[in-house]
């Protein structure tokens, strides 16, 4: 029988191909950390700034309650948006205990369109109460999870007062006590990438000047503008974000009127389901992929109140249908009554999609060997993580009770998080 053959590469060899990587394994840690597998909120609601007080979720909840009871009740709800009575009878409970208990996930006050002009001394008295308000409502334990503010974006003519905005808010937060854990700051109307660094620059200052750490106040980027898409040299600047102030950027979240109306989109056909919107979508999902950045999709101004309730719920509960489909788990929301629409289509989506998901993740967990192909399916580990994102998702939103998962899987809340996340899990155990 003849010898194995041995190695050619010499250890020299493997270490000069060790050295021409050097540069793309820095860049991979770096710059492609993935998603760290903390909670993503399922929405974010704006308010007007001046509107906020510690009882506004509970109150939102209360009026998005009474919208749903007013037409027929969850359940009902459940059928306008096209679920089977059995869909609709698992979905109405747990949707009426999240309105009660959490109905508004990600909050933020609003200095930008929903503010508008109104003075310096009014806007900054306004930051100054918003940043006592906020505070006053984390400590209490009235906060949504998620809280922040949109301030004025940094073009000329608007930078001063955003950045003025921005520095009150903090430092009254600073001023305080501690930050609360789920802040949120988001920068609108981004055009160049040159803006998000001067954006990372103002908030390293104010990182330095409250002695926070470093990197403890992240930021979402707005993209609402086609020259962040495609920008003048043929390049895509929103692709540059991530590596330009890496670890900075939180989300993009896309600004469905302000993109539309600037590609000269008539209002009529302003919509987050416009081929212009899944165009420059698909490009943000590019452009972040594997950086740990969260996506989020805009709104619609379509409410449901007056005569048109039912019909804004089905074109509401299928957006935010559409939306989960595409890998876009989070989405913007304006008035009370799209809470229960809101929540009724994404605990659709989870409980509908449960039973498989969880079945192939207990072949996968239990499978000896990659020869087993139990239900005729054999997932690589690439899908089992995408099969445990989604299970996990739908924990972490209500949608599916860890008892649940469990029971179908066969795996905890740990376990399914280090599947969903296993370079997470090895840093954690290293």
């Amino acid at each position: 029988m003849a010898a194995a053959p041995k190695p050619s590469l010499s250890a020299g060899d493997l270490a000069a191909i060790d050295g021409q990587l050097a540069a793309t394994d820095r860049l991979l840690e770096q710059n492609y950390p993935g998603d760290d597998g903390s909670r993503q909120p399922v929405h974010t609601v704006y308010v007007p700034a001046d509107r906020f007080t510690p009882s506004f979720a509970a109150d939102w909840g209360a009026e998005a309650l009474a919208a749903a009871s007013a037409h027929g009740g969850l359940e009902k709800l459940g059928g306008l948006l096209g679920q089977d009575a059995a869909l609709a009878q698992a979905v109405a409970p747990r949707v009426e205990a999240k309105l009660a208990s959490e109905p508004i996930e990600d909050l933020r006050l609003d200095f930008e369109d929903g503010f508008g002009d109104r003075g310096d001394d009014a806007e900054d008295a306004a930051a100054v109460a918003a940043a006592s308000a906020v505070a006053a409502a984390a400590a209490a334990g009235s906060a949504p999870p998620f809280i922040g503010i949109r301030f004025k974006c940094f073009e000329a003519a608007t930078r001063s007062r955003g950045l003025r905005t921005l520095d009150l808010f903090v430092s009254g937060l600073a001023a305080a006590g501690e930050l609360p854990e789920g802040l949120v700051l988001t920068l609108p109307k981004v055009t160049t990438v040159a803006q998000v660094k001067a954006m990372d620059y103002a908030v390293s200052r104010l990182e330095e000047v409250h002695s926070l750490p470093a990197g403890r106040l992240r930021f979402e980027v707005q993209v609402e503008t086609p020259q962040l898409i495609l920008g003048p040299e043929g390049t895509s600047p929103v692709a540059q974000l991530p590596h330009a102030v890496p670890g900075r950027i939180s989300g993009l979240h896309y600004g469905t009127y302000d993109y539309s109306a600037s590609l000269q989109i008539s209002a009529e056909y302003q919509s987050m389901e416009h081929p212009v919107a899944d165009f420059a979508k698909e490009v943000m999902q590019l452009a972040v992929a594997g950086t740990g950045i969260r996506l989020s999709d805009g709104s619609t101004n379509i409410i449901p109140v007056g005569d048109n309730v039912e019909n804004a719920w089905r074109l509401h509960g299928r957006l935010v249908r559409r939306s989960l489909e595409r890998g876009y788990y989070q989405g913007w929301d304006l008035h009370p009554a799209q809470l229960p629409s809101r929540f009724a289509a994404t605990y659709a989506f989870y409980r509908q999609g449960l039973p498989a998901a969880a079945a192939r993740l207990r072949t996968y967990v239990e499978r000896d060997n990659a020869e087993q192909t139990d239900g005729g399916v054999m997932d690589e580990p690439a899908t089992a993580r995408a099969l445990a994102a989604f299970v996990l998702r739908g924990v972490q939103c209500g949608a599916v009770g860890a008892e649940e998962v469990q029971a179908l899987a066969g795996v905890g809340i740990p376990q399914l998080t280090g599947l969903a996340h296993p370079r997470l899990a090895t840093t954690s155990n290293s």
